[in-house]
């Protein structure tokens, strides 16, 4: 008897329509979080008892309009991981953090995935997460209300798992 459950891979309509879904909600994400420089970190819960991260850094401006991802395969990572988090039969739950890059000190907002969308996160629960390990040199961070993502659906997809 294996020690933890195994996986079991997605449909590939289901991943699909999670894929979409995944853009969709990045880009929204993105825009969200408007001019900066931001941090994006997805921790998600698999079905079979581990955790899972991704991070990826980046930078965006509206004059002129530009989004600058500052490693190609961190950003591939972390939004394949976003995908299975949205189609919902691998992993139990998720949490996405955004930390921008402010003054005096950086600020953070946060959603979970839920029914197969990303919903803003609770910001009690989210300044728990954020606060530094006591002992551990880390900068504060000021959290803020996430904003409600729009959920844009595709007639054609399924809907979400999760």
């Amino acid at each position: 008897m294996p020690a933890r459950p195994e996986l079991m891979r997605p449909a590939d309509d289901a991943i699909a329509a999670a894929m979409s879904r995944a853009l969709t909600a990045l880009a929204l994400v993105i825009l969200a979080l408007g001019d900066g420089e931001h941090t994006l970190n997805l921790v998600a819960e698999r079905t079979d008892d581990t955790f899972v991260r991704g991070q990826a850094d980046l930078s965006t401006g509206t004059d002129p309009v530009r989004l600058t991802v500052l490693n190609e395969d961190a950003y591939a990572a972390l939004r394949t991981l976003l995908v299975f988090a949205l189609e919902g039969s691998t992993v139990r739950g998720a949490v996405l953090v955004a930390t921008t890059a402010a003054e005096p000190r950086p600020r953070a907002c946060g959603w979970t995935v839920r029914s197969g969308w990303l919903h803003p996160m609770d910001t009690a629960k989210l300044q728990q997460a954020v606060i530094p390990c006591p002992g551990v040199p880390a900068v504060r961070r000021e959290v803020y209300d996430a904003p409600v993502l729009p959920q844009i659906t595709d007639t054609d997809e399924e809907g979400p798992r999760g």
